[in-house]
């Protein structure tokens, strides 16, 4: 029997602690910092991750056997490190990549030169930082639009702009570098070409030898009416989406290749 601590505050959460509350390998569950819907399960609250000395000393407390982490920030931040490198919580089980493994989440521009080193098929793009600005507005002459403007570091799924014209991508540079509105985030932008599409995203859970595919999920993500406008950072979703879907596997049936689409 496993006690479970899960770290989020989201939908993604939610639903991970309602399944998680029902298995029978689960024998106490908290959900932090949690949402007015899981609270039926958080009937203890625990110090903030961001505080290691006392959030560490309450998994210990509490007997803690596994903790899952939904949100990509302690991930990027290292918690899983700082967990592995604590010899009184070797014994504690975390769903979860390690700070190197988040990189891939923690930095548009680091992912985008992985996929393109691996040949992995992704959108042609170039990064500038604030201080290669003049140098980025030139290269805004060079391309075609719609244009996307991507912060290279987490933004809360809010980092994206849809750009329409050239006068628009300035507009979002100076969101980025003169209003700072992503903070550090912003520093670093990536120019990204437009692909049209629907989007969706495919999860793998993966213990470096095996790997379990996971339902496909699509966000609906932009605030206004027909598919316009900023990027809300999601507004919840039904998994699988409702459209065709082919899988590609090369082995075993748990081992994702590709994905296509065929709407």
């Amino acid at each position: 029997m496993l006690r479970v601590l899960i770290l989020g505050s989201g939908g993604r959460e939610h639903a991970m602690a309602v399944n998680l509350s029902s298995s029978p390998h689960c024998d106490e569950l908290w959900v932090h910092p949690g949402n007015a819907g899981t609270r039926h399960w958080a009937a203890k609250n625990c110090p903030d991750w961001r505080d290691f000395g006392a959030w560490s000393r309450w998994v210990r407390e509490y007997q803690v056997d596994l903790v899952v982490i939904g949100p990509e920030d302690p991930l990027v931040q290292g918690l899983v490190d700082q967990c592995k490198g604590d010899p009184d919580l070797a014994h504690l089980a975390i769903l979860g990549p390690d700070q190197a493994g988040a990189r891939l989440e923690g930095s548009k521009d680091f992912s985008k030169a992985f996929m393109n080193r691996y040949e992995i098929p992704t959108a042609k793009a170039r990064t500038f930082e604030a201080s290669e600005r003049l140098e980025a507005e030139r290269y805004l002459d060079t391309v075609n639009y719609p244009l996307v403007l991507k912060a290279d570091g987490l933004a809360a799924g809010k980092g994206v702009i849809i750009c329409a014209s050239k006068e628009e991508a300035a507009e979002a540079l100076d969101m980025f570098w003169v209003q700072n509105r992503f903070g550090n985030s912003g520093s670093k932008v990536l120019f990204e070409q437009f692909l049209h599409g629907i989007e969706c995203s495919v999860f793998v859970l993966c213990d470096g030898t095996r790997s379990v595919t996971l339902p496909v999920a699509k966000d609906y993500k932009r605030v206004g009416p027909g598919d316009t406008g900023p990027n809300t950072g999601g507004m919840g979703a039904v998994s699988p989406p409702p459209l065709p879907i082919i899988y590609f596997f090369k082995g075993s049936k748990n081992e994702l290749c590709g994905l296509r689409s065929r709407v």
